[in-house]
């Protein structure tokens, strides 16, 4: 499933499902994990970073959204839209950095992304409680591409996808039936809002999926209200129904 433009090379041979392993489960890191913003420390270049907020206590799950990054961007970039509302909501954030200047599927295929993701969520899992039914990913430009494509794939995982001006969205195959937050600026020139959104939206309405779609009037950005309301709405929902 994708939208018409732009969308990953054509031709090149898959390199791997896109299926992420690590679920959430009992905590087996240390009694008082570290809180704040922080390193993953998962690689010499090319890691992420990790906000845990000072509320957190491993006796009540929390939420956790996986933010990625645009092209030729990092963590930093990927993790700021959110950061500011995280305390406020309770949210863990875990943003990953992709191995190359964007993520794999992107380049045409899943790959060594799709394992550094996984691995991210394997150490967070291990040293944080979280909450399976408040699980999500998102992410900007090509992040948010990836996280349509990963999250859709990975729907027995996630619950939520939080998508900022996605460009395409092309998933493995279908797993479970995440909601999805879609927003795009009108004024967008990088992936322009009638060549993406506007087309991926009903495409994946008629697939099934329940689809909050937000435009705003502004170019290729994350406005602080579409950040705010993108998280109020993953926060707001019913319990996970079994796939």
């Amino acid at each position: 499933m994708t939208g018409d433009a732009p969308r990953p090379p054509a031709g090149t041979a898959a390199a791997g499902d896109g299926r992420l392993r690590a679920r959430p489960g009992p905590v087996t890191g240390e009694a008082e994990p570290e809180r704040g913003l922080q390193r993953l420390g998962l690689a010499a270049e090319r890691d992420g970073l990790l906000y845990v907020p000072a509320g957190y206590t491993p006796a009540r799950p929390s939420p956790l959204v996986v933010m990625l990054h645009g092209a030729r961007q990092e963590a930093r970039n990927s993790i700021a839209p959110l950061l500011r509302y995280a305390e406020r909501f309770g949210l863990i954030l875990l943003a990953p950095d992709s191995r190359g200047p964007t993520w794999d599927r992107v380049r045409g295929h899943f790959g060594p992304d799709v394992a550094f993701v996984d691995g991210a969520l394997a150490l967070v899992f291990g040293r944080y409680a979280i909450d399976p039914n408040r699980l999500a990913v998102g992410g900007f430009s090509d992040g948010a591409s990836y996280a349509l494509s990963l999250g859709i794939t990975n729907g027995d995982l996630f619950t939520d996808v939080l998508a900022f001006s996605p460009g395409f969205v092309a998933p493995a195959a279908g797993r479970g039936r995440p909601r999805l937050f879609i927003a795009h600026g009108r004024w967008d020139t990088v992936l322009p809002i009638d060549r993406c959104s506007r087309k991926i939206v009903p495409r994946l309405e008629r697939a099934g999926y329940a689809v909050h779609y937000r435009e705003f009037w502004g170019p290729h950005m994350v406005p602080r209200s579409i950040a705010r309301n993108a998280a109020e709405w993953f926060l707001t929902k019913q319990p996970r129904t079994p796939h």
